[in-house]
């Protein structure tokens, strides 16, 4: 018998796990022995913080990032044929959400592994709840491009059909270049477009404002930079 396949989810920021976990999830966390995380050292960190039930030197990682070529998953595969538990750990938020993870779980399905999704933060989830926003309709799109005019094009086509379907747009950007992106917003949307900005999700310095992109345009400029955040947006 395999064993399960289980999607951990981990804070979006310094914010205690016991805040954002439930107990449930921690304790799950805390009893595997194998994981597949984005980078061993924080994926080290956090469990470490969970007072795992094992020697955190004892744990065995693998690596599962952008990096990792798709030949390669196979293998990640073998302690869940041998019968252990996997937990796949993102670097923050629901692992399969905007992250390599769901390669992996693909996988699983079609070797017939039971996967398992546990109860955690995503960022995408409780920046839409917060935003005021269509919930009802949504697209999330990852990047944007970085470069002009094809990021500018890119806005103009999701507020066109943001319109068209009365459908939520959202997208993120790394984090160093939030305040460009924020400009281009500004500089391309209609000024009754509604545009959410949520950074700093579940920190104690969180930000979520919905505003219209005029009245965005005649405040001043939250700070972006270098916080993780995510751009939603409702055009009418």
């Amino acid at each position: 018998m395999s064993g399960i396949l289980y999607l951990i989810p981990c804070p979006l920021g310094d914010t205690p796990a016991e805040q954002v976990l439930p107990a449930h999830t921690i304790a799950i966390a805390r009893r595997i022995r194998h994981f597949v995380v984005e980078h061993p050292k924080t994926a080290r960190q956090f469990l470490s913080a969970l007072k795992p039930e094992h020697p955190v030197q004892s744990l065995h990682f693998a690596e599962l990032n952008e990096h990792t070529p798709i030949d390669a998953l196979s293998s990640l595969l073998a302690p869940l044929l041998a019968g252990e538990d996997v937990g796949i750990i993102s670097e923050a938020g629901c692992p399969g959400i905007a992250d390599p993870g769901a390669d992996l779980v693909n996988l699983a399905h079609k070797s017939g592994i039971r996967v398992v999704p546990l109860v955690g933060p995503s960022s995408l989830l409780l920046a839409l709840m917060a935003s005021g926003l269509n919930g009802q309709c949504f697209a999330f799109h990852g990047y944007l491009p970085v470069a002009e005019p094809e990021r500018s094009q890119r806005v103009g086509q999701l507020e066109a059909e943001s319109a068209k379907r009365r459908q939520t747009q959202f997208f993120i950007e790394t984090p160093y270049r939030n305040e460009k992106l924020f400009q281009a917003l500004l500089a391309k949307c209609r000024p009754d477009t509604e545009l959410c900005i949520a950074s700093n999700l579940t920190v104690a310095d969180e930000l979520i404002e919905t505003r219209t992109v005029g009245q965005w345009r005649n405040r001043p400029a939250p700070k972006l930079h270098k916080r993780p955040t995510l751009f939603l947006l409702l055009a009418h």
